[in-house]
């Protein structure tokens, strides 16, 4: 379909004929349905509910009696009006727009004939209920059609239904093609001495995951399980991979006393040489929030203030400018 008759489709598509009748296929439209990262991945049946034109059945679509249907006076049968306008002397332009009188049919019906069920649009609207089967494997933006279910016309083909899939987040796991992507939260003494935990699948199955005896975990590392990713679509037995990224919590504090037993459970440190003329120093805790500040009014001087959305503003009239020549 020509990409101006998908989105406009009006009276100026196509190339012979007057009127709403060169277009041979009606419009498509186009459904968004949010899903779950669940029914992606076990599959779904949605029901959607919408409202549509179809053919009135009264008057099989004509708008009114038999032979009641005029050539419409005002763009005789063309559906569109002329104009011709003066941009100057010895200079016109042509103006084109949908007529007024039959909106772009290029025909009317008196008013004593058109039908009374459809007052002469020769459609009416119906309520369509359509099942959506959300298929395991599925992705985010996929597009499921319903052919010809789109609005009906006089003399047009029913354009589609385009039913285009959106993922909702999920708050534990995120998707990246077949692969699902799980973060885990890990205490230092998890990492070091070795673990064993649950999973919860989307489809409710609990997995049990555990290191190997001396096995240490380090912040950010990977893991993955095969086969318990998302489905392939169409070939649902076939599953990517589950990976686990995790992230180790570090205590703030250690007892001096229990400093002894850590050193003599960990490999030793390796000592510093220090030259006799060192200067010791301390080291201080960073406010990561006052550092930002503390930037932003180096960045733009001490007249810069801070409103409660964090966005920078200066402080009125007193506000330096820069100068221009």
């Amino acid at each position: 379909m020509d990409i101006f008759d998908m989105f406009f489709g009006g009276p100026f598509g196509g190339g012979g004929g007057g009127g709403r009748s060169r277009d041979r296929r009606g419009k498509n439209v186009i459904h968004q349905l949010s899903v779950s990262l669940e029914e992606l991945y076990k599959g779904a049946v949605r029901k959607l509910v919408l409202q549509k034109n179809v053919i009135c059945d009264k008057c099989e679509g004509r708008g009114g009696k038999k032979g009641a249907v005029e050539v419409c006076n005002n763009c005789h049968g063309k559906g569109i009006e002329v104009h011709i306008q003066q941009l100057r002397p010895g200079m016109v332009q042509q103006i084109q727009s949908v007529c007024r009188e039959c909106q772009g049919q290029g025909e009317r019906i008196p008013a004593k004939d058109r039908c009374k069920n459809c007052g002469g649009r020769k459609v009416t609207r119906d309520r369509k209920v359509l099942e959506v089967h959300v298929d395991k494997g599925r992705c985010d933006g996929e597009k499921i059609v319903f052919s010809r279910e789109g609005d009906q016309e006089p003399g047009l083909e029913p354009g589609d239904i385009i039913i285009v899939l959106d993922e909702k987040e999920h708050p534990t796991y995120k998707r990246s093609g077949n692969d699902l992507i799980l973060r885990m939260e890990l205490e230092l003494v998890e990492a070091l001495c070795g673990f064993k935990k649950t999973i919860k699948t989307l489809d409710d199955r609990e997995l049990v995951i555990s290191t190997i005896p001396g096995e240490v975990i380090k912040h950010g590392d990977i893991k993955y399980v095969e086969n318990e990713g998302m489905p392939q679509y169409k070939n649902p037995f076939e599953k990517g991979r589950l990976l686990i990224q995790f992230f180790v919590t570090f205590p703030t504090k250690i007892p001096i006393d229990k400093i002894p037993g850590l050193e003599s459970c960990l490999p030793p440190a390796q000592e510093a040489l220090i030259p006799d003329l060192a200067e010791e120093v301390i080291l201080q805790d960073l406010d990561p929030k006052a550092e930002a500040r503390s930037q932003r009014e180096r960045a733009h001087g001490p007249a810069y203030e801070e409103d409660e959305d964090g966005f920078g503003m200066g402080s009125g009239p007193g506000r330096v400018q820069c100068a221009t020549q």
